[in-house]
């Protein structure tokens, strides 16, 4: 009696992958979903990028070698107060929420990898090569974006230009990739809301047929959930996923739930000064004795001199109060904290500008080590009312980590542009 022998299937052959949930309608709808999640994640890191000003001076550039790439870069406004505060907490909360998103869609297209030959023809060998450069991109960005997010900096080199790059190279494979599919998973959707089957089923050329590798296993295994079950699955990881993170950007009960974006560094303790701290004095080399009220002062820089001020000194010039968050790259913010200080146009004004017009300035810190221990701030920066050189927080004196004797807070700006531990203000065109 002979024996019969099952042939071993190969990835690169359709009954591998047997899966009955793969579909063209299950894509089309991640696809969909995805299409939405990464135009928006694109255009919030975007504006995340043009928030610190790289074009003001290079300390706040990190990605000197940009060219083109900073065509789109603008003056960054100081109205609203929140606006970074927003559009970060929307970059860093909708990226971790769209991870189900990603890994689902990659499970559904996995096949499609696998295809033979690579190319069949121009138009298919650009979406075989735009599908590379979108899975590799997009796997760099959610991974090095996350361990931002997580303050765990594993990967090699800085992440603001990894990340930027990295960006332009899967946004340019993502639109590519959508000119080409987009059409087909829109129909997709269509006809499963008319109950009819999707193109790849039905036979259609363009998304599936006899002459592509297709989604649906000729040989399926016994379903263990619907697609729409599955979909379901997904929807839940993400909004699970949505709530433990979203409270670090948003004031309100969510604070308590958001387990998974960060709190801003070590436990700020309780009091006036008991909001989140991203780098102390500790970690930055900063010594009691170098910030006591004898030895510390204020070095101003401008058109008619120097100026050299005490803390005692700036105590004693008419001081102003602000309610202004902090937000910082990794999507967490601070509500907003009482500010007392004094104004930087006011600062400004001591060394030769007008008030109403004041110049750009660049700033330093007296922390040693660390990325931005100086920074620029634009002239509207400087000029607008709110912006301080904060001595006091919520009505009492700054602490070492928030950044005593004196920092900068301005409204809008990312948190690392609010220098602490100031030690000079340079005012001028930058």
């Amino acid at each position: 009696m002979s024996r019969l022998h099952t042939p071993t299937l190969l990835p690169t052959s359709p009954g591998f992958w047997r899966s009955s949930v793969r579909g063209p309608w299950f894509t089309s709808v991640l696809g969909i979903v995805l299409l939405g999640g990464i135009t928006a994640l694109f255009v919030t890191g975007l504006l995340s990028y043009a928030a610190y000003n790289p074009d003001l001076s290079p300390v706040n550039d990190k990605t000197p070698d940009k060219g083109l790439l900073g065509f789109y870069l603008f003056a960054w406004p100081t109205h609203p107060h929140w606006l970074y505060r927003l559009t970060q907490g929307i970059h860093v909360t909708l990226g971790i929420t769209l991870v189900p998103v990603l890994l689902a869609k990659l499970w559904s297209v996995v096949p499609k990898l696998f295809a033979l030959p690579p190319a069949r023809s121009l138009a298919h060998a650009l979406e075989r090569i735009s599908l590379l450069l979108l899975v590799g991109g997009v796997l760099f960005e959610f991974v090095t974006g996350v361990l931002n997010v997580q303050l765990d900096y594993v990967f090699p080199g800085s992440f603001y230009p990894l990340h930027f790059y990295g960006a332009w190279v899967f946004f340019a494979a993502f639109v590519v990739h959508v000119v080409l599919r987009a059409p087909a998973a829109v129909r997709n959707v269509r006809r499963m809301r008319a109950g009819e089957a999707p193109e790849e089923e039905a036979g259609g050329a363009e998304a599936g047929g006899a002459a592509d590798f297709p989604l649906v296993s000729p040989r399926p295994a016994e379903p263990t959930v619907s697609r729409r079950g599955a979909l379901w699955f997904v929807g839940g990881g993400s909004l699970l996923l949505f709530g433990t993170t979203v409270g670090q950007s948003f004031d309100g009960p969510l604070r308590r739930t958001a387990l998974l974006a960060p709190h801003g560094g070590p436990d700020p303790g309780g009091g006036p000064g008991g909001f989140q701290i991203n780098k102390t004095a500790a970690s930055r080399g900063i010594s009691a004795v170098e910030t006591r009220e004898d030895v510390w002062r204020l070095v101003l820089t401008g058109p008619s001199g120097t100026v050299r001020l005490s803390r005692a000194e700036l105590l004693e010039l008419p001081l102003h109060s602000s309610a202004l968050p902090i937000a910082c790259v990794e999507g967490w913010s601070t509500g907003d904290q009482w500010w007392r200080g004094v104004r930087l146009r006011e600062l400004a004004a001591l060394v030769g500008y007008d008030a109403d017009a004041a110049s750009d300035v660049m700033v330093e810190s007296l922390q040693r080590r660390g990325a931005f221990r100086r920074a620029a701030l634009r002239s509207n920066q400087v000029r607008d009312p709110r912006s301080l050189l904060a001595l006091d927080v919520n009505g009492e004196p700054l602490t070492p980590d928030h950044g005593y004797p004196a920092r900068i807070i301005v409204p809008a700006a990312p948190g690392v542009l609010n220098t602490k531990w100031v030690a000079r203000m340079t005012f001028g065109d930058l």
